[in-house]
């Protein structure tokens, strides 16, 4: 009896040990894939950025025969040497506004207050109008007038009637976040499957079980990709206000470097703001990952995972 079951234990025993061996190497072979990926990404991320700086260096530098400039022009353009120049002097001697520091810290004050109250009341906004037909009929009008206005007006207005602050700033930066999210909410709302929507009320659920258990989780995807646009626009609120009127800030900064004619300094604080920028759409990404992991991969996500 037990010389019969032995090699029946062994056999199994040994293709399960292919079968978790096997699996392995598929893990392996996916995080290999992975790797030499990521390195060519970066690594034509890096060529790309040689070739446009190492370009834009050679057309401000070489002059063709019989010229008294070069191909384009450094001093309306600049050239990254000089740009470069430009920020060693910010962040070591730093500008008559005060260090770079303080400027770049009032600049991001602004940028994400208005990003977090644009968000904010984007959202609720939207979902309170894309769940009611009747505030959607009544607002919508007024919503894509206010839409319509320049921005460059409304930040002249509030400059006007609230000084040189900060909060002018991050109402003109709110403005800009408010109208990018509210649309995307709005229309994830009304994306949302009715079937669905009807079949959680007749089991008895409340609107708020209804907005929370099934609206908001089903409008998240519109929301959420809406916000790597809304911090952009957060920043350009931001430095408008600045350019417009401001005692502080990276926005300043440019508008006295445009008054002076020094694009070098212009590049460089586009430069610092850039890399800022970077930053907050990583931390919003990884954000987006961390909230939408219930979510099947989309087609384009499962191709960059290969």
């Amino acid at each position: 009896m037990t010389m019969t079951l032995e090699p029946a234990v062994t056999a199994d025993s040994s293709a399960r040990a292919v079968h978790i061996e096997t699996e392995a190497e598929l893990r392996a072979k996916g995080q290999r894939a992975r790797a030499r990926r990521t390195a060519w990404v970066w690594a034509g991320r890096v060529a790309l950025l040689v070739l446009v700086l190492g370009t834009w260096q050679l057309l401000t530098t070489v002059k063709l025969p019989g010229a008294t400039t070069a191909i384009v022009d450094p001093f309306f353009f600049s050239q990254p040497t000089m740009i470069w120049g430009s920020l060693v002097h910010l962040f070591t001697e730093g500008t008559s506004f005060g260090s770079i520091w303080e400027n770049l810290w009032v600049t991001v004050q602004e940028a994400l207050g208005g990003f977090l109250v644009g968000t904010v009341l984007g959202i609720v906004v939207g979902i309170l109008l894309g769940t009611n037909a009747y505030l959607a009929d009544v607002c919508g009008p007024y919503i894509k007038i206010v839409n319509a206005v320049p921005r460059i007006v409304l930040g002249s207005l509030f400059v006007i009637a609230f000084g040189l602050g900060l909060f002018p700033k991050v109402l003109l930066a709110t403005v800009l976040v408010f109208f990018a999210v509210f649309f995307n909410a709005f229309q994830g709302v009304r994306e949302v499957d009715p079937n669905l929507v009807s079949n959680v009320r007749v089991l008895g659920a409340s609107p708020l079980q209804i907005a929370r258990h099934v609206t908001i989780p089903s409008a998240m995807t519109w929301i959420i990709a809406s916000l790597h646009t809304a911090f952009g626009f957060a920043i350009i609120g931001a430095l408008v206000a600045e350019v417009l009127g401001s005692q502080k800030g990276i926005g300043l900064i440019i508008s006295t470097a445009q008054g002076n004619f020094d694009p070098s300094t212009v590049f460089a604080c586009m430069a610092i703001m850039a890399v800022f920028t970077l930053a907050a759409e990583y931390v919003i990404s990884m954000f987006e990952r961390r909230v939408l992991k219930w979510r099947p991969p989309s087609r384009s996500e499962s191709a960059a995972s290969i």
